[in-house]
């Protein structure tokens, strides 16, 4: 059978309960800490405003994706428009606004 008779000294044993009383303190401090309630709502502001920056900065390099794609359909590698595309499109939209501005004005006279 083992010896578990404690061989310190009562100092020691004062001084063993004062750590663990001031250990004890300071995880209590940091439970109320962590429980109150500017905590858990500053806690939840700051999850919000990641996840919103994560957020944005996908649909930042994803808009930028997309631009960088449309102009390499429309611009070539050094820079010069690519008429033989550029020349459709610009009909279509002056056309649609034609259009639009016939719409319009058919409808007020």
């Amino acid at each position: 059978m083992a010896d578990t008779a404690d061989t310190r000294t009562p100092a020691q044993i004062e001084a063993d309960i004062r750590r663990r009383r001031a250990t004890l303190a300071e995880t209590l401090d940091e439970i109320g800490v962590r429980v109150h309630p500017k905590t858990i709502v500053g806690d939840a502001k700051a999850k919000v405003a990641s996840n919103i920056d994560h957020t944005l900065g996908r649909a930042y390099v994803e808009v930028n994706r997309a631009v960088t794609d449309v102009r390499s359909r429309f611009v070539d590698e050094e820079g010069a428009p690519r008429l033989e595309r550029v020349v459709p499109v610009a009909l279509v939209v002056v056309g649609v606004v034609g259009l639009l501005a016939f719409s319009t004005r058919r409808r007020k006279g």
